[in-house]
């Protein structure tokens, strides 16, 4: 019933996917931007313990609930750790109404034909079995454009599709995400290949079968209208990719049908030194923000 339920929620639900799925790479990053400087931790475990106490406190602040929310991605680790005592999956699907997704992928590969593929994943049908046991609904995995490269971006549609029918076969709903780099000089030209290229890939799949997909804001206002209406797509979702929040819900609102999915504009304007009162205040003033940008295309 619980699958059911998530799968209405994540199909008609009036919110937004929430990305906190920094991995051990971007993690510095994102704790520096909540105000916690790299001398703090002395080493990765500690790191890890401090962005796992972000989460939990984004989590658990009270704008932060299926009413705006319908979906949350997390990093493996945040996935095996517990918030108040309970699984991080459970507690945001029985405790908050948010539905959890897994970040699968292991990072990008070096650069080649103008795009950057995802690294080998050995141990992913270990992975995809252990996250259905911690109760998650779907998957999310990464790459990135970095050219308008006809090859390079079949290349990339081609491995996110092989890795989303590993992820079919568990159960799971995958988040398919070939990022479109935004400071490129051929990016509308990039996103007509995609658009095509996913196309093609939707209709050779089954019938009874959908899908995610997470994309770049595009330059050309529903360039992905046909992708969010194809019947393999269960929700399209936009990644911020470096837009500041203003922009980012500015290019979303003018996108019918997609609803946002941010990590860093999610985050931005929290601090570790903020009080639960201030904290609290801004994160339901960006959630609230993001949820509006998300409903009005």
């Amino acid at each position: 019933m619980s699958k059911e339920i998530q799968t209405k929620q994540m199909t008609t639900g009036s919110g937004f996917v929430a990305a906190l799925d920094q991995s051990g790479g971007s993690t510095p990053k994102a704790l520096k931007l909540y105000g916690v400087e790299e001398d703090a931790y002395g080493n990765e475990t500690e790191m890890f313990d401090l962005i796992h106490q972000m989460r939990a406190r984004i989590i658990k602040s009270p704008a932060f609930t299926g009413d705006s929310i319908v979906g949350a991605i997390l990093f493996e680790q945040t996935m095996d750790r517990e918030i108040d005592g309970t699984p991080t999956a459970q507690y945001l699907w029985e405790t908050r109404g948010v539905v959890p997704f897994l970040k699968i992928d292991k990072g990008l590969a070096d650069e080649k034909d103008g795009v950057r593929l995802m690294k080998p994943m050995p141990d992913l049908d270990a992975l995809l079995a252990r996250a259905v046991q911690a109760g998650i609904f779907g998957t999310k995995m990464r790459s990135v454009i970095d050219a308008a490269s006809p090859g390079g971006i079949a290349a990339i549609v081609s491995q996110q599709f092989e890795v989303a029918r590993k992820v079919l076969a568990h159960g799971l709903v995958p988040i398919i995400e070939p990022e479109v780099t935004i400071s490129i000089a051929d990016k509308a030209e990039a996103e007509d290949l995609l658009r095509d290229e996913i196309a093609r890939h939707l209709d050779a799949l089954p019938e009874d079968v959908q899908v995610m997909l997470k994309l770049t804001l595009p330059e050309t206002p529903n360039q992905y209208a046909p992708l969010v209406d194809h019947p393999r797509v269960m929700r399209v979702v936009a990644l911020s990719g470096g837009y500041s929040r203003d922009e980012a819900n500015a290019r979303l609102a003018q996108n019918r049908g997609i609803i946002a999915s941010f990590s860093r504009a999610l985050t931005e304007g929290l601090s570790a030194d903020q009080s639960d009162e201030a904290f609290d205040r801004t994160l339901a003033e960006t959630i609230e923000s993001i949820r509006s940008a998300s409903v009005a295309g």
